[in-house]
């Protein structure tokens, strides 16, 4: 019993002896400690301030509101976590700041390897939302797509069509592809094609369809209306002009062509132009004497 005793005793003392040793270096630490705290605060402020601070102008360039934000939570956090670190080298817990940068490597590898095509559609919508070739508003083809950009996140690009339809693609798939934007130029060609009998004076056609576009459509210094006769067609000949308009969007593309097509028809029609269209002639004859002599046998 006695040694029993003593062993208690050496257990409980051992134990005074170790938390009284703890006690002693908590009060050591606490001036490492309340500067440490110190740290944090103006760190966190100071994160606060940088991430407001980036919103506004670092990243005015972006047009994407949510991607603004979602950058500035990225600072906000990176700088909080450099004060952490420093808060522990205050605290002389380096032993502690080892295994943390260990842990955070091991972590953040295994999440990099878990989300790989996230962390690809990440990447890609940061680098959508610096490159100027790209904005909401533009009306854009990618693929078998096309329509206005109304929405650029960091998972996706999203497209909205003629027709209302969306179409959402991963931003990792959308940049690694070619895309075509019609709105980046501010003015943009339009080509009308049309036919004329083999009856009819082509140089008369060619003034009348140059002059109807060049007093319709206003050109500016550098561009010129091109008119050329295409082919000999089986029932007209064929041409082609090419004119230029203020067009950043389809709708007055098709308004320009919608405009051309009537007013040559009309010039056309006044100045007696004919406009054939293709006839087609069924001849059964052959065939009906076929039939009658089969009918005689």
């Amino acid at each position: 019993m006695d040694e029993k005793t003593f062993s208690v005793n050496d257990a409980i003392s051992s134990l005074w002896d170790k938390l009284g040793g703890w006690l002693d270096a908590i009060i050591l630490k606490l001036p490492n400690f309340a500067v440490a705290i110190l740290v944090m605060i103006v760190f966190y402020f100071a994160a606060k301030i940088i991430s407001k601070f980036s919103q506004r102008v670092l990243l005015k360039k972006i047009n994407e509101e949510s991607i603004k934000q979602m950058l500035g939570k990225i600072i906000f956090a990176v700088i909080l976590i450099i004060g952490f670190f420093i808060a522990l080298g205050v605290m002389e817990l380096d032993k502690v700041l080892t295994s943390v940068l260990a842990g955070a490597g091991v972590v953040g590898l295994a999440i990099g390897l878990a989300l790989q095509g996230t962390l690809s559609n990440t990447f890609s919508g940061l680098m959508l939302s610096f490159l100027p070739k790209v904005r909401i508003g533009d009306y854009i083809e990618a693929g078998d797509s096309k329509g206005y950009v109304t929405e650029i996140s960091l998972r996706n690009i999203t497209i909205r069509q003629t027709d209302n339809e969306y179409v959402i693609i991963p931003n990792s798939i959308f940049i690694d592809n070619p895309f075509t934007n019609y709105s980046w130029s501010e003015r943009s060609r339009v080509d009308v094609s049309c036919g004329v009998g083999y009856e009819d004076d082509l140089q008369q056609v060619e003034d009348i369809v140059l002059k109807v576009i060049s007093d319709t459509f206003p050109h500016q210094e550098g561009e010129s209306i091109d008119f050329f006769f295409t082919e000999f067609g089986d029932s007209s000949i064929n041409f082609v002009t090419r004119f230029w308009i203020d067009s950043k969007k389809p709708k007055p593309k098709l308004a320009a062509q919608h405009k051309a097509i009537k007013l040559i028809k009309k010039n056309f029609d006044e100045a007696g132009i004919n406009i054939p269209f293709p006839i087609r002639t069924l001849d059964f004859g052959k065939n009906k004497l076929q039939m009658a002599s089969k009918q005689e046998e």
